[in-house]
């Protein structure tokens, strides 16, 4: 198995030489840290997960959690990763100074986690799931909650999940119908089930902490009517122990993939006595669960992009040691055989997932960058950030999930007929990239959620803001001579999403709402092409400039392999938007709209 699951080097590129993130503690919030302190979080992750994630990828794969007595057993390794991430405070490494955290920047502990997800994706979801978690209950309890609940999460000696999802709702938060009966104390009493709750029981965690959407009795209908509520799985009995609280989980689903994190069903208040502590105030538990989802969705975006970057390392290292066939032009049929990376066709398969992973991590870190800058500003420019990151949100998630699958798959073609077998982890990477695309909102929803919401919100002021932003990175290629002919091509493509977008927001403003978003999957996958595109400009413009001043071989080799995978996306994937363009301006025809269920055979 290769050694090398994501590229350390890619990583220092994209934070420091592309976005400057060290330019960030010029802010008083990031003051106290540097240069040195980042890079200090980026060697402490290779070193976790090396040591303690990576070597047990395979192992957590084929012995999957077990559901015995109505108990989850877990590998030994996730209390290890539990508690070695809640003593070096990397659970709440991005919280405020005052609430137990280490203020370090969204952006670079992104790419913590991205380390993480690479080395061992169900690994990293119990420290970074109860990190969310933890958060939400910041930003929106009590304070009695807060002092209850967050110092254990951060320690890691609780577990945080998020639990949504019922079995007849589904995607549909409008039909939830958990309840939440008010009591004289001041809990509330819960009832109902959860299913497909990440990391929501297992034995070696003294307890789990559920951030639940319910109703309260007598709540308006819809989403109106839901509240968020902290539901612990053992509940705190007023003497300094704990008591068990009427939170039973009752299965767990065996999964293609990503088997090293039980997926649960659980079930509140079979006998009347499961507690419920209300977060914020009532009937606003959307909105405030919509900040975690959020974030989860970058993070989702992150774990794809992981997976995808070590089913490439893992297939590169496999091109270049395994020798099969000849030169297309040589003619000795005794000459010796040539490692397959020699041969285009495979060289292509590695740009295609070069080109999918760098640029998905370029535009998730992107993302982390807005949080930061939303963070440290106020104003319009705090708007603006946080209007952009609202607007990317959707592509962060939908891009790196749906193009991580063809990108693994492309890795696996590498390998042929050894990719298909377990000896090598690129089924393993296979099976774990394809959930990234359906949980926390289905790439359909995301798609919805873009072209339904964020491009008309505020009047269009979002996606204005976006395409000042591929304006300027269109500019500054032109002027360098390797990047004009990408930077035109992505000024034409940009011109194609405007036309778009104004031939299907027509159809919104003439009451034809149907048609508008039947094909919003398109328009977020034609939205996605071109927001990679202004990525792998600005990765290329600066990969330009510093091979100008590298004197270092391999960084000059390194910058050169920027350059052509940017050639190669631009003359291979960009011109998917035009196929996808005239589609997408002919969905007044209602093609999907008027099929009729009895017509499917």
């Amino acid at each position: 198995m290769a050694e090398k699951f994501i590229s350390l080097r890619n990583l220092q590129f994209l934070l420091y030489e592309q976005l400057d993130a060290a330019a960030l503690t010029k802010y008083p919030y990031f003051a106290d840290h540097g240069k040195e302190t980042f890079d200090m979080v980026l060697e402490t992750a290779m070193r976790m997960s090396r040591g303690m994630l990576f070597p047990v990828l395979g192992e957590m794969d084929k012995k999957p959690p077990e559901f015995r007595d109505g108990k989850v057993f877990v590998h030994p390794v996730v209390a290890q990763v539990m508690k070695a991430c809640g003593e070096g405070g990397w659970i709440g490494a991005q919280a405020p100074y005052e609430l137990g955290g280490q203020q370090i920047p969204t952006t670079i502990m992104t790419a913590f986690r991205g380390i993480f997800s690479a080395a061992n994706y169900s690994a990293y979801a119990y420290p970074f799931l109860t990190a969310g978690a933890a958060h939400l209950i910041l930003s929106f309890g009590a304070k009695e909650l807060i002092e209850t609940y967050v110092p254990k999460m951060f320690a890691g000696a609780w577990q945080g999940t998020m639990a949504l999802t019922e079995p007849q709702a589904g995607s549909s938060l409008t039909d939830l119908a958990a309840t939440a009966l008010p009591t004289a104390e001041g809990f509330y009493k819960i009832k109902g089930q959860k299913i497909f709750i990440s990391c929501a029981d297992y034995e070696s965690t003294e307890n789990v902490v559920n951030l639940l959407l319910a109703r309260i009795e007598g709540a308006p209908p819809g989403v109106k009517g839901i509240s968020l509520f902290v539901v612990p799985k053992k509940r705190p009995d007023g003497q300094g122990g704990l008591a068990g609280n009427d939170v039973a989980c009752i299965g767990i689903y065996h999964k293609l993939g990503y088997r090293g994190a039980p997926i649960t069903q659980l079930v509140f208040g079979d006998n009347d006595d499961c507690r419920g502590w209300l977060v914020g105030e009532p009937h606003k538990g959307l909105r405030y669960m919509f900040q975690m989802m959020n974030e989860a969705r970058v993070e989702v975006g992150m774990g794809a992009a992981a997976i995808a970057s070590a089913a490439y390392y893992a297939s590169l290292e496999y091109a270049r040691q395994r020798p099969q066939g000849r030169p297309v032009t040589g003619k000795d049929p005794l000459a010796p055989q040539i490692p397959i990376i020699r041969h285009a066709d495979v060289k292509r398969m590695l740009l295609f997932q070069r080109a999918v992973v760098e640029g998905s991590l370029a535009l998730i870190f992107q993302c982390s960058h807005y949080v930061d800058l939303a963070l440290v500003t106020e104003g319009e420019e705090k708007e603006k950030y946080e209007l952009l990151l609202d607007l990317l949100t959707p592509i962060a998630k939908s891009y790196p999930s749906e193009m991580g699958i063809l990108s693994v798959s492309q890795g696996l073609q590498c390998l042929g007929g050894y990719g298909y077998c377990d000896e090598f982890p690129l089924e393993q990477y296979y099976r774990d990239v394809r959930i990234h695309s359906i949980h926390e909102g289905t790439t359909g929803i995301q798609g919805m959620d873009l072209l339904g919401r964020k491009v008309v919100m505020k009047n269009g002021k979002a996606l204005f803001l976006y395409l000042a932003e591929i304006e300027k990175a269109v500019a500054g290629g032109r002027a360098i001579p390797e990047c004009d002919a990408c930077a035109q091509a992505l000024a034409e493509a940009v011109e194609t999403l405007k036309e778009v977008t104004a031939s299907l927001t027509g159809l919104a403003m003439k009451g034809e709402i149907e048609p508008f978003l039947a094909d919003a999957t398109l328009y977020l996958e034609l939205f996605g092409i071109v927001a990679i595109g202004w990525q792998w400009i600005l990765q290329a413009v600066t990969a330009a400039k510093a091979l100008g001043a590298s004197t270092d071989a391999a960084d000059a080799d390194f910058y050169r392999g920027k350059i052509h995978t940017c050639r190669y996306f631009f003359a291979y994937e960009l011109p998917k938007v035009r196929g996808l363009a005239a589609r997408l301006k002919e969905s007044g025809d209602g093609i999907t709209v008027q099929m009729k269920p009895e017509w499917f055979d």
